[in-house]
């Protein structure tokens, strides 16, 4: 969900009605990954027809994804818009471990968050350790799969 990413968001001040979705991300950018992944879907489909000896298992990245994303607070994480590392205050972003020298010659850096693993961006663009991990644990459990099996189960062979 492209349209959740937090440095995506950081700019977007005063949206129009329907520029967001109901949890606040931009519903055009995730509208795209969406039909994006339809039409993988379709292909898939159409592949498993072609080669029906082929074992072939669609993962749907996208639904894991906005699924935390939309229920951050519920799996333990903070709010999803929320950046571990970097700073990013009022009209002021500066990434992850670099350093603004201000006019008044102070400067102002980006440091790591306290606690990564209670965030699911790291940097705005990629997800933190922990939010990988809760994503991954639910592919694996075919949660997310089509077929819905369990990763351990998706390839078979012939004799």
């Amino acid at each position: 969900p492209i349209g959740c990413l937090p440095s995506t968001l950081l700019t977007i001040t005063n949206p129009p009605p329907g520029f967001l979705d109901n949890h606040g991300c931009v519903k055009s950018q995730n509208d795209i990954a969406q039909e994006f992944n339809r039409q993988l879907k379709s292909r898939v489909m159409k592949l498993r027809t072609d080669l029906p000896h082929a074992a072939i298992t669609y993962v749907d990245i996208y639904a894991a994804k906005y699924g935390l994303i939309s229920s951050s607070k519920q799996h333990g994480f903070v709010e999803a818009r929320k950046i571990c590392c970097g700073y990013h205050k009022n009209g002021i972003d500066v990434g992850c471990g670099g350093i603004l020298a201000l006019p008044n010659g102070t400067q102002i850096s980006g440091p790591s968050c306290e606690d990564p693993s209670t965030y699911i961006s790291w940097d705005g663009v990629h997800y933190t350790e922990a939010a990988n991990h809760w994503i991954a644990s639910r592919l694996i459990n075919g949660s997310f799969s089509d077929p819905p099996i369990p990763i351990t189960h998706a390839c078979y062979t012939t004799s």
